[in-house]
């Protein structure tokens, strides 16, 4: 299957304007924007998937695409997979760090696969498709997705755990009360006391 390159997207250049050269700066205000590692790996994961839909015996259209087909889809990309998922009869199932090698197969890790569904979910709605009828939404795709989390989980001896969000102090998440007075705000104001907002700090960018 052939990536989607980067630069697939990119703008052309844009035209000179008479004999002589733009300044540095305006070259680079004109150049084309780099679509972002998110974005790229978006493109070349949406790109795999409908080549796979054309690979079927017979060709499946996106339309008629369901949850099966994803989890169909998952399973095919275990074989390029890199996580060493222990066997129940395996001397190391369980045990977060074995000590030596074994012969257990390789399959994608929880998270990646994870990270997957969402990209595709997101390309599947810029392609037009309805949130609603988005196969990667399916519930069977929520389904094991959970499967294989708790599977792995159990055989690699290792807890998936949720991020927290942080939660501001609680003196900074109690709203200001509207009848204070000017002589209270001047004292806090002389003590040095600031208000911050409650609202959570967006994350940045990823994996």
């Amino acid at each position: 299957m052939d990536p989607i390159s980067p630069d697939s997207d990119a703008l052309p250049p844009p035209e000179g304007r008479g004999s002589s050269p733009a300044p540095a700066a305006d070259a680079r205000l004109a150049a084309p924007s780099l679509p972002s590692r998110y974005e790229s790996q978006k493109r070349r994961d949406w790109h795999t998937f409908l080549q796979y839909l054309r690979n079927l015996r017979p060709p499946l259209a996106l339309a008629a695409c369901g949850g099966a087909q994803v989890i169909e889809f998952m399973r095919y990309l275990d074989q390029f997979g890199k996580t060493k998922v222990h066997v129940p009869s395996c001397g190391f199932f369980g045990r977060p760090g074995p000590p030596a090698r074994c012969s257990c197969p390789l399959r994608q890790a929880w998270g990646s696969l994870d990270a997957l569904i969402g990209r595709l979910r997101a390309a599947f709605e810029e392609s037009g498709g309805r949130p609603e009828a988005s196969p990667f939404a399916a519930r069977a795709v929520r389904v094991y997705l959970r499967e294989v989390r708790e599977s792995q989980a159990k055989a690699r001896g290792i807890t998936y755990e949720k991020k927290k969000r942080k939660r501001m102090p609680a003196e900074a998440e109690a709203p200001a009360s509207s009848s204070s007075s000017s002589l209270s705000s001047a004292a806090a104001m002389s003590t040095g006391a600031t208000e911050r907002s409650a609202g959570d700090v967006p994350p940045g960018g990823s994996s």
